[in-house]
């Protein structure tokens, strides 16, 4: 089958693009990125047609495959990207405060951010970049490396250099989090 050619192709995507879209649905929960895996999978083989080996399987098993791991990736940067709104939401503190907060914890948290603040402001910047890429932005080394047009080496050892001059640096604030508050009587 020569997948290069337009009419066979079209024939084939007519073929098996309900497949692939129900095996992105399944993954994704969502129609509207399981039209984008369909539309991936079947650019990828548009643009590379000699990956599929029909020696190996059949195209239908290898098109819903090719849809069930670009589906995981979407599903995985969703959920990367969700919790790094949450961090950055804590750490920036957009979200508005409960009503039930006492207005010392209040201070306290507001200091620990102009704190952290603060710190990541001494880093250098290439370490700075990583981590709020890394921890905030939800990226992962390898898209950190891609972004900062760095080997994937450089990236990791930005983030683990600005990880232990951040721990460096907070040092103090952590040491005085555990220790008794001065005047207090010992149980």
């Amino acid at each position: 089958m020569d997948l290069s050619d337009p009419v066979t192709f079209g024939r084939m995507y007519d073929e098996h693009r309900r497949g692939v879209h129900a095996t992105a649905y399944r993954v994704l929960n969502s129609s509207t990125l399981a039209q984008d895996v369909v539309q991936d999978v079947f650019l990828r083989v548009w643009r590379n047609p000699k990956k599929f080996d029909a020696r190996r399987g059949e195209l239908g098993s290898y098109l819903r495959l090719m849809a069930r791991s670009r589906a995981v990736d979407l599903w995985r940067e969703g959920q990367a990207s969700g919790r790094a709104e949450d961090r950055l939401k804590a750490v920036v503190g957009h979200e508005p405060p409960r009503p039930d907060a006492q207005p010392d914890h209040l201070a306290l948290a507001s200091a620990d951010r102009s704190t952290v603040r603060a710190a990541l402001g001494r880093l250098p910047d290439p370490q700075r970049e990583a981590l709020v890429l890394a921890y905030w932005g939800g990226l992962t080394a390898d898209q950190i490396a891609v972004k900062a047009g760095v080997p994937l080496g450089t990236a990791k050892s930005r983030i683990r250099l600005g990880l232990a001059r951040l721990r460096d640096d907070l040092a103090p604030l952590r040491a005085a989090e555990l220790t008794p508050a001065a005047g207090a009587v010992a149980a």
